[in-house]
């Protein structure tokens, strides 16, 4: 299987108030259309490591790959374009504009992005939407959905873009176990039907032995 992110020992420090080690020589790979869940403790540095991989924290010693290419040293404006191109986001919250529709909510990152004409985006919009079982709440503004179809909503607006990775931090963190199966399935069906990778940081421990492979980390060291 190709390998679609690979890290080589990473380390990062804090600085304040004192030095201290916060990732120690974090060293692995994700293969393509691998679904991946990190756990730990908080504390234990998986999402500081997350925003490491997802290139929006460039304060680190070692280096990252993304789809063969070494990002450590990027510019500032090199990072945002790999960010937009190959890397989907999905938070705990879901960060959606309450007074846009869902189609408009899931264009933004591909109006960021610019490689497409608006008539298009929207096809795509509806298209990703439709995947997520949302197409009838379309054109509802995003404050009137329960927060399931909130947070579905959100992953529609990660795909958007076709991205090589989708990045959850605590996706799940903010939905009742109904939800969560949901989130769950649609990231199985992502990763298994379209290929798609996911790497997610959980507290959820029934979500992440789901998942196809754990990564566990201790006072900022992958236990497994």
């Amino acid at each position: 299987m190709e390998t679609i992110l690979k890290t080589e020992q990473i380390n990062k420090f804090f600085y304040d108030p004192v030095e201290f080690q916060v990732l120690k020589q974090i060293e692995f790979e994700v293969k393509k259309g691998e679904f991946l869940s990190m756990i730990g403790k908080s504390g234990s540095g998986k999402s500081t490591l997350l925003y490491i991989l997802s290139t929006m924290d460039t304060d680190y010693t070692g280096k990252l790959f993304i789809d063969n290419q070494l990002t450590t040293g990027l510019t500032k404006d090199q990072l945002a374009e790999i960010r937009n191109e190959k890397i989907g986001f999905v938070f705990q919250f879901h960060y959606l504009l309450a007074e846009f529709s869902c189609l408009e909510n899931v264009m933004i990152p591909a109006i960021k992005l610019g490689k497409l004409s608006e008539q298009e985006i929207e096809a795509r919009a509806y298209e990703k939407l439709k995947m997520l079982g949302l197409q009838d709440q379309a054109l509802k503004p995003a404050s009137k959905l329960s927060g399931g179809q909130q947070q579905r909503v959100a992953i529609a607006r990660a795909l958007i873009n076709d991205p090589l990775i989708i990045m959850g931090d605590e996706p799940t963190g903010n939905l009742d176990s109904k939800n969560t199966d949901i989130v769950f399935d649609i990231f199985q069906e992502l990763t298994r039907s379209y290929g798609q990778t996911i790497i997610a940081v959980t507290h959820d421990d029934e979500f992440a032995h789901k998942s196809d492979r754990i990564i566990e980390m201790k006072d900022g060291e992958i236990l497994r």
